[in-house]
């Protein structure tokens, strides 16, 4: 596995861990359907979380929420309604994008709830 990819799993972990911590319960990680995939999909109250986790290095210059795509956003959709009416749920589902920037050792993490209202 590249380092591209070690870090990424890496940075799922760490959004994962964060949202435990935060209450929430992880339902899935990696959820895939079709050509969609869920990095991670919580559940806290009556609030399903569909958590898009972008990880990146200090040096990286772009705002990371902002390299979700249309395209990506679409796709995530599609995967949150199969998942939400294959396991019959009756929830809020909310759209969330995680980013973890790795500066030297240390992790910023930030959770942007409801992401896709600031596009």
């Amino acid at each position: 596995m590249g380092k591209h990819n070690e870090f990424g799993k890496e940075g799922e972990q760490i959004a994962a861990d964060f949202l435990q911590k935060k209450g929430y319960t992880i339902s899935y990680r990696n959820y895939r359907y079709l050509k969609a995939e869920i990095d991670i999909i919580a559940k806290k109250d009556e609030i399903v979380a569909i958590v898009e986790v972008r990880s990146r290095r200090s040096d990286y210059i772009e705002n990371i929420a902002e390299t979700v795509t249309k395209k990506k956003i679409n796709l995530l959709v599609l995967a949150a309604d199969y998942y939400i009416l294959s396991v019959d749920l009756d929830v809020e589902v909310r759209f969330d994008i995680i980013t973890i920037l790795k500066n030297k050792n240390r992790f910023e993490i930030e959770h942007l709830e409801n992401a896709f209202y600031h596009f």
